[in-house]
Formats: C-alpha cells, sequence, structure tokens
C-alpha cells in the first residue's frame, strides 16, 4: 500500500513579510506562500523591510533570510522587528550552517529556522507551525 502523501497545510489569509535578497528564491518563496493562502509583502533588504513593518501593521510573521545584502542581516533585522513589535513570530531561513543565529550546530534560544532549499511542503508546514505557535 503505498504511503499517503501528507494533507497540505493552507494558510487563512495571514500576512508574511518575506526578506530575501536573491531574486528566484525570493519569487519562488513568495508565489509558494500566495499559492497556499497567504497574502505577501517582499524586500530585499532589512531596511526595506524595517519601512514595510512600519507601514503594515497586520503582518503576522517575518520570514527572513539570516544573510542579507545592504548592511543589516536577518539576526540585526529580527532584533529591531522584536523590539518594535515583540509579539511578532520571525521564521528563519539560511543555506550556511555557521551564522549569526546557530552557534556550535544550535540555534540560538527561541529562534525558529527552516534551512535552504526548502520544500514547498516543509515551507507549508514551518510557516502553519510558526502561525498557530506550536512551535
Amino acid at each position: 500500500m503505498p504511503a499517503k502523501s501528507p494533507v497540505m497545510v493552507r494558510g487563512a489569509g495571514e500576512t508574511i513579510l518575506v526578506v530575501e535578497d536573491e531574486p528566484d528564491l525570493r519569487a519562488y518563496t513568495t508565489e509558494a506562500l500566495r499559492d497556499l493562502g497567504y497574502r505577501v509583502l517582499e524586500a530585499a533588504e532589512g531596511r526595506e523591510a524595517l519601512k514595510i513593518v512600519e507601514r503594515h501593521p497586520e503582518i503576522d510573521l517575518l520570514f527572513t533570510d539570516v544573510v542579507l545584502t545592504g548592511g543589516m542581516n536577518g539576526r540585526a533585522l529580527s532584533d529591531e522587528v522584536t523590539r518594535r513589535r515583540p509579539e511578532l513570530p520571525v521564521l528563519f531561513t539560511t543555506g550556511y550552517t555557521s551564522n549569526a543565529i546557530v552557534h556550535h550546530g544550535r540555534l540560538d534560544p527561541g529562534m525558529h529556522l527552516i534551512g535552504k532549499p526548502f520544500t514547498y511542503a516543509e515551507l507549508a508546514t514551518k510557516v502553519r507551525q510558526m502561525l498557530d505557535r506550536t512551535i
């Protein structure tokens, strides 16, 4: 008997801010999230993302790459967003194992991460868990 494929976890119109400096990956991520039923805002770098956070109090999740161009990495962005909106959950993504949130193979406390490359199903599941606060 073939294994059942997991039920795709869908969004309910929540707003996600995607911050990714690699255009193709940003396009893939935003398209996948929109397909899953989320409203998506996007930024290519941290300072642009901060302006969007200020203009859009309806953002439900910050999804950011750890390594960003433009002088502000994802950790610094997260710290500033958390200072302004402490209730806003942050999901990091990275293709590197050694960076601003992973130390000695472990995430800093309170950090949530999805590694690159991620699949559509992994993205769907992790984002839903973050929004439902089940992780």
